[in-house]
């Protein structure tokens, strides 16, 4: 079975969270090492969550469900936005990766947030 044409991925929402998720874990592979515990893990967290949620969701059988389980995608992408912004405050990266992070969260955010209104 070919699980790249498979359900929840071919939510747009979805795989722009996923590859926002990766940029995360790239961008802070470079983080000082005080960060590991703190910081690093919470960005990848809160990354790794929105797709999982949208997954999540949208296995569920109700349009509530499904809504429910998307906000709470749209939740962490916001906790997400905020690490983002601090982290290049801190000097953690550069203009160029926080461009880069900062646009496709907001994108992201864009998409998911469509999804959501969609299902009311």
């Amino acid at each position: 079975m070919d699980k790249a044409n498979k359900g929840y991925r071919n939510l747009i929402a979805w795989q722009f969270a996923n590859k926002l998720a990766h940029e995360i874990y790239d961008a802070t592979a470079d983080f000082p090492k005080q960060e590991v515990f703190s910081l690093t893990s919470q960005m990848k967290r809160a990354a790794v969550s929105v797709p999982a949620n949208i997954a999540e969701g949208y296995m569920r059988k109700s349009q509530k469900e499904k809504r429910r389980f998307y906000n709470i995608s749209l939740g962490s992408l916001t906790e997400l936005e905020y690490y983002i912004d601090f982290a290049f405050e801190r000097s953690y990266y550069k203009n160029t990766i926080y461009n880069k992070l900062s646009a496709l969260q907001t994108e992201t955010a864009k998409i998911l947030t469509g999804l959501t209104k969609s299902l009311k």
